[in-house]
């Protein structure tokens, strides 16, 4: 009998609160796949070239573990609250009919107990089916194949989501049962009143709506002018000035609501019961209206944010070589070493990359002089990029020289136009990493004059625009500023003391039937056991990977740990507050009002109950990503941060897709409890 009890009672909880426990079952999901992140095939191939950065990675998993941990609890505490303070007549009849308290007890705990091995025996085989298809996706998109792939279970992960999840139910259920079995019958039985609240002057509300108001406008000016970014005390008072923005803001709508109320829609069915009760909705709820909104606010922006700054950092690395070898000798016995080695047809092209110093004079602080365009610098306008450029560029006294014609096979391999230099002519070369587009845009106007510079007392016109195209596959060779010459003059220059790098791109025969990853990996086996030393773009794109895989993963898993919260927060207050509000629906039963049109009152104030908070968090969101965006990219992502933005806004609005399915699903539990107040019953 008692467990048949429990039974019936767990099986009538999941059917009324569905929200909640497939809010517990995206929380299993997330759990899992977070803490699995290390099974990854992407993880395990970025442990081969970014080792380091993966393992401090995977070392900040316990630290988000732990955060989900405390936010889920609070989560699971108040609405378990909510379904206990529902259920307070049933177990006040307990109680009547002879139930014992410590039975009671052991009732509760039967029922927690039974919920939670149910959502844990969906959500862990889902988990792991969907971590795998992550991880096919994932694998398939970065380019490694899927050809390799074995299924992976953490069995780690598995125990420490059982672990996590039920220490958070446990907790929860402890403090909430003992505060239910140790109330009276009477209190039990008795319908707790909703505490009123004290009504202040309208003044004062539209006082507070315009006080929250100002200050989000600060917290949004302070966010993408990028102040909030230069100290921790800005950031901290960007934050502050938008947590009590959002507070105020929220607390000052109630006298809003009034005025719909009464100035709008008044021929509407129900319309003055509908506002009325979502003003009282607000009023007693205006916190954790601010507080889903800010959670919405924190998903919006992780979710919108970390997609983007993934796809800037997945397309950010120019692919043009796929191999650099290093010349300590002679190039030719590099190319011997190669054709030996059965590497003839592997490439369809293999040139020379030549980079010198300048001769050095006696004077060697002369051998270089540009105090021409350090003038027109100085005529510009004064702004930030000119006072860079102008301390950058004054200390190139020597800088690197390279190789035109080495050059120009590199234009040629990545598509672009090769460069035409006379002997007294000079193009110039900055890596990307030491200049950003404005700071291009100046040089390159600079650059159209002509300018006259001296190197080694010899008059040169430095033309074209400035190059940027990396000389090797990996970032080993990073200069800040170097001067691209002919042959000729780089010979003359450099006196024959300089570096060969041998490039190379593999040839599409290579290619046929792999991906380049694959075909990456197999010819750097093979030159790893002909021992010949080499760099290969796997460095590179286990750099990008790195970048994509912690901005997205991370991002995206706390966007659907915030999202969770927030909308079952709400759906599970307005549920609970309609289920309080039964007699009121009763009787606008008994006076007349149609099932459809009761529908349509409860329909309507969910979608403001919802649309409030969801609105207000979306509007933020987009200083949020702006400023995220100005925090956390490099300063040559200027020129796309209009593509970046477009992203986010693509991802807010799948987001706002993933709100109307809650509220749907609000809805349709909403209707489903009307319905059963139109069965006549008997009140004693």
């Amino acid at each position: 009998m008692f467990f048949d009890l429990v039974s019936r009672n767990s099986r009538r909880s999941r059917k009324e609160n569905g929200l909640f426990f497939a809010s517990l079952l995206i929380s299993v999901i997330a759990f899992y796949i977070i803490l699995s992140l290390s099974q990854q095939d992407v993880i395990k191939f970025l442990m081969k070239m970014e080792s380091d950065a993966v393992k401090k990675l995977v070392g900040m998993i316990p630290l988000f573990y732990g955060m989900t941990l405390i936010i889920l609890f609070f989560l699971v505490y108040f609405a378990s609250k909510y379904q206990l303070e529902r259920r307070r007549h049933e177990f006040g009849m307990y109680l009547m009919l002879g139930m014992r308290r410590s039975r009671l007890f052991l009732l509760l705990l039967a029922e927690d107990v039974r919920s939670s091995v149910f959502v844990l025996a969906i959500g862990l085989p889902s988990a792991v089916l969907l971590s795998e298809l992550i991880s096919l996706v994932t694998a398939r998109l970065a380019g490694l194949g899927i050809i390799g792939h074995r299924l992976n279970i953490s069995l780690t992960a598995i125990l420490w989501t059982a672990i996590g999840f039920a220490l958070i139910k446990l907790a929860a259920f402890m403090i909430l049962s003992r505060r239910i079995a140790g109330e009276e019958i009477g209190d039990l039985l008795t319908e707790p009143p909703d505490g009123t609240k004290k009504e202040l002057p309208s003044a004062v509300y539209a006082l507070a709506l315009l006080t929250g108001t100002i200050l989000l406008a600060a917290a949004y000016a302070m966010a993408i002018c990028g102040f909030s970014w230069n100290r921790v005390s800005h950031m901290g008072l960007t934050l502050l000035s938008g947590f009590a923005g959002t507070m105020l803001f929220f607390f000052g709508l109630r006298s809003s609501l009034g005025l719909l109320a009464d100035r709008t829609g008044r021929r509407e069915k129900l319309h003055a019961f509908t506002f009325r009760q979502l003003q009282e909705n607000v009023i007693h709820r205006s916190h954790s209206l601010a507080i889903s909104s800010l959670l919405i606010l924190a998903a919006l922006c992780c979710f919108g944010a970390g997609v983007a700054i993934a796809q800037f950092y997945k397309d950010s690395e120019q692919h043009v070589l796929d191999y650099t070898f290093p010349c300590a000798e002679d190039p030719s016995g590099i190319r011997e070493k190669l054709s030996t080695a059965g590497f003839s047809d592997e490439f369809d092209s293999l040139f020379e990359m030549k980079v010198g110093h300048i001769n050095p004079a006696e004077d060697y602080a002369a051998a270089f002089s540009m105090s021409s365009v350090l003038k027109e610098l100085e005529n510009l306008p004064d702004s930030q990029d000119k006072a860079i450029l102008l301390n950058n560029l004054s200390y190139e006294y020597a800088p690197y020289l390279i190789a035109l014609s080495g050059y120009n096979r590199l234009l040629a391999v990545s598509g672009l136009p090769e460069i035409t230099l006379s002997n007294d002519e000079a193009a110039v070369y900055m890596d990307t990493g030491f200049t950003d587009f404005n700071k291009l845009t100046i040089l390159n106007e600079i650059l159209s004059g002509r300018p006259e510079v001296r190197i080694a007392d010899k008059a040169f016109h430095l033309t074209g625009s400035i190059h940027t195209v990396n000389l090797v596959v990996d970032r080993s060779i990073t200069l800040s500023f170097a001067l691209i010459v002919p042959d000729e003059v780089f010979e003359h220059m450099t006196d024959g003391d300089y570096t060969v790098y041998l490039d190379a791109v593999l040839s599409q025969e290579s290619l046929k039937g792999q991906s380049l990853l694959e075909a990456v990996s197999e010819t750097n086996d093979r030159l790893t056991r002909a021992g010949i030393p080499y760099e290969s773009y796997l460095q590179n794109i286990g750099r990008q990977l790195f970048y994509v895989v912690s901005a997205s993963y991370i991002t995206i898993y706390l966007a659907i740990i915030f999202m969770i919260v927030a909308n079952t927060v709400l759906g599970v207050q307005f549920l609970t507050q309609q289920q309080k509000n039964r007699r009121r629906y009763k009787t606008l039963i008994r006076l007349g009002a149609p099932y459809e049109a009761l529908c349509h009152s409860a329909g309507k104030q969910i979608r403001w109950f919802f649309g409030i908070p969801i609105a207000m968090a979306a509007v933020s969101s987009l200083f949020g990503v702006k400023s995220l965006f100005a925090g956390l990219l490099p300063s040559r992502s200027q020129p796309h941060i209009f593509t970046l933005m477009w992203i986010s806004l693509a991802m807010i609005l799948l987001l706002a897709i993933v709100e109307y399915i809650y509220m749907t699903a609000v809805k349709r539990m909403s209707f489903r409890y009307l319905l059963t107040l139109m069965v006549p019953e008997r009140e004693e």
